[in-house]
């Protein structure tokens, strides 16, 4: 009788160790499964964080484009009109002069 008491124990040893297993494992798989949610939403975050840093920065290169071009454009304009003026003063002096020479 005390061989099958030892056995009967034994037994529920091993049982209470499976059991005890099987929550260790069940532990571990639910905090390898948190530490990956965890690692998946950092993830997703840092691209995220990424992706709008990228757009802000695509947007300043557009504005900074647009102004480049709007001063470009301004510059040429102003730059027309002054040659424009140049081009009359030189023949307004071009006039006076063929004046001057035919009245002497």
């Amino acid at each position: 009788m005390r061989t099958s008491v030892l056995a009967a124990l034994a037994v529920l040893s091993v049982a209470s160790l499976s059991a005890c297993s099987e929550k260790t494992e069940d532990n571990v798989e639910n905090a390898g499964a948190s530490i990956g949610n965890d690692i998946s939403q950092s993830v997703d975050r840092a691209g995220d964080k990424i992706d709008n840093g990228l757009d802000k920065a695509g947007r300043a290169i557009d504005e900074g484009a647009d102004k480049i071009g709007t001063a470009t454009s301004e510059a040429t304009s102003d730059a027309e009109r002054k040659a424009d003026a140049a081009k009359r003063d030189v023949g307004a002096s071009l006039e006076e002069a063929g004046k001057d020479l035919k009245n002497e």
